[in-house]
């Protein structure tokens, strides 16, 4: 990739897409210091180096009260990113300010709506999935990956109306799939893993929040969904068949953080993935309570919280250390097979490169 190409920002106009499936929507106040160094003439000025002295001081003090700035922190309603919301409700329950003060969450209807805001700068970081890191790298925005936080085995789907009863089925039906990187890659997988193509299937742009109401009242045949709908449809009488189990290691959700964000918001930032790490040890000491916690969230029983994690693993701090970190992290090669996946399947240009985007530098 051609470096001095790397400090052009992109316009949402200039983002790439992914054909044919995506349609993007898109100093200091001036002050005199009239101090006195003799009681009898408070006109006297400061000498030079004690007015300089006294101005740093100054500014230090100013500096030390000040809060660290916060870190808005993108998300769309799926499992995988709900540790971050039970961070957040432990922090609170335990009195701890400081996450109110470092951190914001900010959730979104869609996957194609976070993507947007990060890449506009309304977001310093953003829970999104390595295919769509990818195309923030073709787009030239400066981005790292600092925390892997799921891996989907089984969690991101395709539902059919249950007359409908295999994949190949599927042929001239309606299907309902985001605008999105994540809607596309899932998609496009699917149909090469079991023979159709695009031309062969009606795509219908909707937003996963939009999913379930489209799907009951049978506007669409099939969706390409994820949970929490997943659990809903399949309540509803909804059939399976695909699921992410297909494609193992290809749909990772990860923590993203603009590089310039990685430097200005440093302390925000260790506060954030450290509270990731201890909801995680949360969950796995007492997995109904947290399932309690999140179940007003993600509208389902606690009961249907934890089979909702079912198709998911989320890595642990050693396993994210391994994953990202070291010289060799593992995720580099997760990221060089699903990069020539999407090159072939004309979801991405051939010149990215994926190299560097990894750091393990904010893990605890």
């Amino acid at each position: 990739m051609d470096s001095k190409q790397d400090n052009q920002q992109p316009t949402d106009q200039d983002l790439p897409i992914y054909p044919p499936i995506l349609e993007e929507s898109k100093a200091m106040e001036n002050k005199q210091i009239n101090t006195h160094p003799c009681a009898h003439d408070r006109s006297l000025p400061l000498p030079p180096l004690l007015a300089t002295l006294i101005l740093i001081a100054g500014m230090l003090f100013s500096l030390s009260g000040m809060a660290a700035p916060v870190l808005r922190v993108g998300t769309n309603v799926w499992p995988g990113y709900e540790p971050l919301y039970l961070a957040q409700d432990l922090a609170r329950n335990s009195g701890d300010r400081e996450w109110a003060k470092n951190v914001r969450l900010v959730e979104y209807p869609s996957a194609t709506e976070v993507l947007r805001a990060f890449r506009n700068k309304a977001l310093e970081a953003a829970a999104l999935t390595l295919d769509e890191v990818l195309v923030l790298k073709q787009a030239r925005i400066p981005v790292k990956v600092i925390l892997v936080m799921d891996v989907s085995h089984g969690g991101d789907v395709i539902l059919a109306q249950k007359e409908i009863q295999t994949f190949s089925d599927l042929k001239g039906k309606r299907i309902a799939v985001e605008s999105s990187a994540l809607g596309a890659y899932v998609l496009t997988r699917a149909l090469t893993i079991h023979g159709l193509s695009l031309d062969e299937i009606e795509i219908a742009h909707t937003d996963v929040s939009a999913h379930e109401e489209a799907f009951l009242a049978g506007q669409v045949d099939a969706a390409v969904t994820f949970e929490p709908v997943r659990t809903k449809l399949l309540k509803a009488g909804a059939r399976e068949l695909f699921t992410s189990r297909e494609i193992p290691n290809e749909v990772v959700d990860v923590l993203v953080v603009h590089e310039e964000a990685l430097k200005s918001h440093r302390q925000s930032v260790q506060k954030m993935v450290s509270g990731w790490f201890g909801a995680l040890d949360y969950f796995e000491d007492q997995p109904k309570a947290a399932a309690t916690i999140l179940a007003r969230r993600l509208k389902l029983t606690p009961a249907e919280v934890l089979a909702s994690f079912d198709g998911l693993h989320l890595p642990n701090l050693p396993e994210n250390h391994q994953m990202i970190g070291g010289t060799n992290p593992s995720l580099t090669e997760t990221l060089k097979r699903l990069r020539e996946t999407m090159v072939s399947q004309d979801l991405l240009s051939p010149r990215v490169n994926p190299k560097g985007l990894l750091t393990s530098a904010h893990l605890p």
